[in-house]
């Protein structure tokens, strides 16, 4: 006997008799219970972009210390280790054998007489699909400091810098979140690398490849690959964080279900699915995971609480992460766990605030936002800005600061922040994906050690 002949033939007699319209809607809901008893079809295997070579897929990021270290990275079906080949910039242009500077790409024959160094590729899987991730991180290297590198023996010279160790000169990023791979994230894509950064931060919702679709995960590697180069031709590091399109059903998921997320990010997130990095004696982001696959309360908030007490020094102390503690779209009234950022008001939001934290980088709602400096919710000279709200390459339309008394700024406006640090001196310019300027904010340094 099948469910819904069970369900109708012991039910039947009771619901029937008492009333037409309970046996209606009965009925409906066992032809629901059939719908769901039967598995949906398989999915069609995706076809697979075109990879020609490693510069197709080919971005850099940081598992270490980005002072010292480079990890490089590209897409490939080989699993054969190559050699990379790398010297700085420096030592190559004393040699005369470079122009100066090299574009993204030289081509043409190898330079003669460089003193190159040669590190080797590590080959592991990427998700559900027969592709390799080929990863190689250079170490060793000195701070502020221009390198080429040249993947094999017959491909083009590439470059990218350093972080300084100590800020003496001017010091910019961008950051942002829920890019797709669509026009308007290309534009911002463009956009961001004008302003020539040091990298770029994306918290959450990089492809949006939602844990099942290698093709969008491919292609959002393919844009960043191909348009974060900056005006001198350097390639532009990426340090993300995870959201819910990074997982298969957004929440509560395993490593697993960040199928392709992690096979790209792992050197950074080996055992949990949050960590921070320091750069240099200046500068701390702490990259948090909003539930996706680690909780919010617990071990995560535990570890917060340590990792900024510890940072208390630091002239710049960032906190990032996907779904906003102050949305500027859904509502914070709203049920737990469903985007709303509750727990995070209740766990760390007075870590935020205990230990001071310069601003703190949300998206997830498709807007641009800036809060109030806020204390418990509240405007406070000496609370935590909070800035958002990931349109990097989507847009919603959000509530009015009237309706939201926390929020000083918002308008539905694809953008990016440019942060540019000078001192404890933090500048924060929300950009357009055209590269307009919509907000100009300024922090400064507020622990107690740094206000006087």
């Amino acid at each position: 006997m099948d469910r819904r002949t069970f369900l109708t033939t012991t039910l039947t007699g009771g619901i029937a008799a008492s009333s037409p319209f309970l046996w209606s809607a009965f009925s409906a809901y066992a032809d629901r219970i059939e719908d769901i008893a039967i598995a949906p079809p398989p999915r069609p295997a995706e076809k697979l972009p075109q990879l020609h070579s490693p510069r197709d897929t080919l971005f850099l990021t940081w598992q270490g210390d980005p002072t010292s270290t480079m990890t490089i990275q590209w897409l490939s079906r080989s699993e054969t280790p190559t050699v990379i080949r790398y010297a700085s910039l420096a030592s190559a242009a004393q040699e005369q054998s470079l122009p100066h500077p090299p574009s993204r790409e030289t081509g043409g024959e190898t330079p003669r007489g460089i003193a190159w160094q040669k590190a080797v590729t590590r080959c592991h899987s990427f998700g559900r699909t027969d592709l390799k991730v080929h990863r190689c991180e250079l170490t060793h290297l000195r701070p502020g400091t221009e390198y080429v590198f040249q993947i094999g023996e017959h491909l083009g010279l590439y470059r990218f810098r350093t972080m300084p160790a100590k800020a003496n000169d001017l010091i910019s990023f961008v950051s942002g979140g829920d890019c797709g791979i669509g026009p308007a994230a290309i534009a911002s894509n463009l956009t961001a690398a004008r302003q020539d950064p040091y990298f770029v931060l994306i918290a959450g919702d990089l492809g949006y490849d939602n844990g099942t679709s290698a093709t969008t995960a491919i292609s959002f590697i393919k844009n960043y690959s191909s348009q974060m180069v900056d005006s001198q031709g350097r390639l532009i590091p990426l340090i993300t964080c995870i959201g819910n399109h990074e997982v298969r059903g957004g929440y509560k998921g395993q490593r697993s279900d960040a199928t392709y997320y992690l096979p790209l990010f792992d050197g950074l997130y080996r055992e949990t699915t949050y960590n921070v990095l320091d750069i240099g004696d200046y500068l701390s982001i702490v990259l948090l995971d909003s539930g996706h696959i680690s909780p919010i309360p617990g071990e995560q908030t535990d570890w917060l609480a340590s990792v900024l007490k510890e940072r208390q020094d630091r002239p710049h102390l960032y906190v990032a992460y996907h779904v906003p503690a102050y949305p500027s779209v859904r509502s914070p009234q709203a049920l737990i766990g469903l985007g709303t950022g509750e727990l995070q008001r209740q766990h760390w939001c007075p870590l935020f605030e205990r230990y001071r934290v310069d601003v703190a980088l949300e998206h997830h709602d498709h807007v641009f936002k800036r809060t109030h400096p806020l204390t418990d919710g509240l405007r406070d000279r000496y609370g935590v800005p909070y800035l958002g709200d990931g349109s990097w390459g989507k847009l919603r339309t959000p509530a009015s600061p009237e309706k939201r008394p926390y929020l000083a700024r918002v308008s539905r406006n694809y953008h990016i922040t440019l942060h540019r640090l000078e001192g404890e001196q933090r500048f924060h310019l929300a950009l357009t994906e055209n590269g307009k300027v919509a907000d100009v904010y300024m922090t400064q340094g507020k622990r107690p050690a740094k206000r006087g």
